[in-house]
């Protein structure tokens, strides 16, 4: 198995994860990233291409492979305007999306959030419930949608109230059992562990995974 991995969103939280485990999977012959501004990684089957996310339809050639992942957001102390915010979080992974699929692409894996659903008041589970459902329709072989809690993990920035969720979290997490346990908290690199691993089976159709399925996928590749 020689794939082509196309990754959007390649230096955030969860993205850098998955890059990094990317190349060091024999399964992955090329990962092809797509990045505002050079990053200056270097590996012999990474290929970083600097983009124009607002012109992305003038690097289609570049959405050529088998599995197209999207890490790509914003937050909104980065992002407070939500048209800016929207136009990251949804419209430039859509497009990609679309590219991915005219070229051929058979898988598309996405990190959403939990409570994710068109038509929520809130305007950030809104707008991941809309692009959960516009991605799911579109057509791929295999659509994956990841919907972790708290995200945990080393961090470039450290903002105060997620350094006090975090903590929170970890006094809290033992006691979310049972249907709750989807609101556990979790590692980075255990959400790009299970993205990696579910892009190397060939599941047709959507797929949605929580917080705890995808700990679950993770635990079980540690055994």
């Amino acid at each position: 198995m020689s794939k082509i991995a196309i990754v959007a969103g390649s230096t955030g939280l969860v993205g850098a994860q998955l890059l990094k485990k990317l190349l060091a999977d024999p399964n992955y012959a090329k990962v092809i990233t797509v990045v505002r501004k050079a990053t200056g990684n270097t590996h012999p089957i990474l290929q970083e291409e600097i983009v124009d996310f607002d012109k992305i339809e003038n690097y289609a050639h570049l959405f050529k492979g088998d599995v197209f992942f999207s890490c790509l957001g914003s937050t909104k102390a980065k992002t407070p305007d939500k048209k800016q915010y929207y136009k990251i979080d949804h419209d430039y992974p859509l497009a990609m999306a679309n590219l991915a699929l005219t070229n051929g692409v058979g898988q598309c894996h996405v990190i959403s959030a939990i409570g994710a659903k068109a038509g929520a008041a809130n305007f950030y589970l809104n707008m991941k419930g809309e692009i959960e459902q516009q991605l799911a329709s579109l057509g791929f072989d295999s659509v994956h949608i990841y919907r972790p809690s708290l995200l945990t993990g080393q961090r470039k920035e450290q903002r105060i109230l997620e350094k006090i969720a975090i903590g929170l979290f970890k006094m809290i997490d033992p006691l979310l059992i049972g249907k709750a346990r989807k609101y556990r908290s979790i590692d980075v690199a255990d959400v790009a562990k299970a993205m990696l691993n579910q892009s190397l089976k060939n599941f047709a159709g959507v797929h949605y995974y929580e917080s705890n399925d995808i700990q679950s996928i993770a635990d079980s590749l540690q055994r």
